[in-house]
């Protein structure tokens, strides 16, 4: 049982701290904030792997984290919305998490509600923020519902996609590892 506990917290302390280098690795950066990159992966994995709050918990972590590296802040609730709590979102994919005895054939199938979740979250979280906070942004004329989810949507779409993409591989090599 402690030796299972340590291998989380491990696993848990290294997709933080991957997560904050892959955000730096960056395919594309919003004006006012966000970006296409693959920061979303290890709370991903680690999710997938251990479940809802585990993926909760190192979301939550990773969310400080950004908050501490890379800020962009306009309201102390817009800091809670944009940072803690979206990538605590991001956490609970894990609530679809994945088992050494699922099928590995079929595993893109298992995970896709969990990130497709996982990511709604997330852009719920940004899209509060974004009509909120950041309205005066909107062209004029333009419904600002509208403008942030066209906004946030723009971002997260694509990590979503490309972090969905490359998990599969990763965990059916983990779960064929796992097996053994």
């Amino acid at each position: 049982m402690q030796n299972k506990r340590l291998r989380l917290m491990t696993e848990m302390g290294v997709a933080v701290a991957l997560a904050a280098v892959l955000d730096f690795l960056t395919l594309f950066r919003m004006p006012q904030g966000g970006s296409v990159n693959l920061e979303m992966l290890p709370i991903l994995i680690v999710a997938l792997r251990w479940g809802g709050l585990a993926g909760m918990a190192t979301g939550l972590v990773y969310g400080l984290l950004q908050l501490a590296l890379n800020p962009y802040v306009v309201h102390p609730l817009q800091i809670l919305l944009d940072y803690p709590l979206a990538y605590m979102l991001v956490g609970i994919a894990g609530f679809f998490s994945v088992r050494a005895s699922d099928e590995v054939d079929r595993l893109y199938l298992r995970i896709l509600p969990g990130v497709l979740l996982a990511g709604f979250g997330r852009f719920l979280a940004h899209l509060l923020t974004g009509v909120i906070f950041f309205s005066e942004y909107a062209p004029e004329g333009q419904n600002v519902w509208l403008y942030s989810t066209i906004y946030n949507g723009s971002y997260i779409l694509p990590s979503i996609l490309i972090s969905y993409l490359i998990i599969t591989p990763i965990l059916r090599r983990l779960l064929i590892k796992n097996r053994v």
